[in-house]
């Protein structure tokens, strides 16, 4: 198929998804999206109806090399990346980076670390909807925190950071989901609340409607959850979480130096921390539960599905009259890896998974007990026996 090169073929964005690049091109052409869509597509080898991008053609049709599109469209590159490594869902990014974009809506697939624009200092993910990126010049320990962030992923990898991180942010989820606020005012929550009051306003109800959007709440919670991220990547933490009772108490220690801990006195809430140390800390990085695929059947991007449009407007309303952020966090499909993680068993409602991971019962500990003799094939008379494995928090009364 020959392609004609078009007259203004303005460059692609940085991580932005093919369809984006090829409609904002028909737009500033006048030309139907999908008809392009078609000249720069095939079918996939698979033989299914959706059509995957054909370098060359791209390439002929905008003017630019192979390799330079390559360097700003993840879908060109050959070899394909690590789908792993990237959210399975594009989203927007920084508006003010998108600003010299001409053509229409930029859509991008951000990998996994990607939080905060450094450039402009404003909060980009995790997915929500597609809301105007937030303003983090009046937070600047958010911005901090996301440098903080690329240390951890340099260190540790991509797998266990990104692990760690939405680790941390269920335990943020949990911490925050307490009934009623509490009495000290130097506790984690009064800083999260104020955040939050910064990026979502309070003035009126009406306002708090507009503005809000749980990916806020995620960046409420970000310098803490890298703070907590740190101790859960690293191999020293994860071993003394899984160790002796000591270990164990130097752990949660740690833990309560870097945000409140513990979060509550309530022990029929559980504790997702404990939780993590005797069930998940010895097994291996939670992966994603999808991954991106890069064929698609028409140019057009999908608009928000009515289900999440829903979603997000009773989870606005709901923060709005309340300010309840816990719970939106907790439920957010952007935490549901380790919420609901591969070995857990499987529940039907997400109210399911969020109580199964802070249970720390007797049958919880023998169960885990169980699973860990398993692996191990210790016998019950070892002295390092897990049957003689504990909860810490539940030794100390705590829960």
């Amino acid at each position: 198929m020959l392609v004609r090169r078009l007259p203004d073929p303005v460059p692609p964005a940085q991580h932005e998804v093919a369809a984006s690049y090829i409609g904002r091109l028909a737009t500033l052409h006048g030309l139907d999206i999908n008809d392009l869509w078609v000249q720069v597509t095939q079918r996939e080898q698979s033989g299914g109806m959706r059509r995957v991008i054909v370098p060359e053609r791209l390439a002929a049709l905008t003017g630019r090399t192979i390799h330079a599109l390559a360097g700003a469209l993840p879908e060109l590159r050959d070899p394909e990346p690590n789908w792993a490594m990237f959210r399975h869902q594009p989203q927007t990014g920084c508006h003010r980076c998108d600003s010299k974009h001409p053509g229409g809506k930029v859509t991008r697939l951000l990998p996994h670390h990607r939080y905060v624009c450094l450039r402009h200092r404003t909060w980009i993910g995790p997915p929500d909807v597609n809301q105007p990126a937030a303003d983090l010049s009046e937070i600047p320990a958010i911005v901090h925190s996301q440098r903080r962030h690329l240390r951890i992923l340099s260190r540790r990898g991509w797998a266990a950071t990104y692990d760690a991180v939405l680790t941390a942010f269920s335990f943020c989820g949990h911490i925050w989901d307490t009934p009623n606020p509490p009495e000290d005012r130097r506790h984690v929550w009064h800083t999260w609340d104020a955040r939050a009051r910064a990026l979502i306003p309070d003035d009126d109800e009406s306002t708090a409607f507009r503005a809000y959007s749980t990916s806020k709440l995620f960046a409420a919670v970000y310098p803490e959850a890298i703070d907590l991220a740190v101790l859960i990547a690293a191999p020293y933490w994860r071993q003394r979480a899984n160790g002796t009772l000591i270990e164990q108490f130097q752990f949660l220690d740690e833990v309560s130096r870097r945000v409140s801990y513990p979060y509550t006195d309530k022990p029929e809430f559980g504790d997702a921390i404990a939780h993590w140390a005797i069930a998940d800390s010895w097994r291996p990085p939670s992966a994603p539960t999808n991954t991106y695929s890069p064929a698609r059947l028409r140019g057009l991007l999908p608009s928000l599905h009515a289900t999440q449009a829903r979603r997000h407007e009773q989870s606005a309303l709901w923060f709005s009259r309340k300010r309840k952020a816990g719970s939106p966090l907790l439920r957010h499909l952007h935490v549901r890896p380790v919420v609901d993680r591969a070995w857990a068993p499987d529940y039907e409602r997400t109210e399911g998974a969020i109580w199964h991971s802070k249970r720390t019962d007797q049958q919880f500990l023998d169960q885990i007990a169980r699973e860990i003799m398993k692996q191990t094939r210790r016998t019950p008379s070892d002295p390092a026996s897990p049957t003689d494995r504990s909860s810490p928090h539940t030794t100390s009364g705590l829960s």
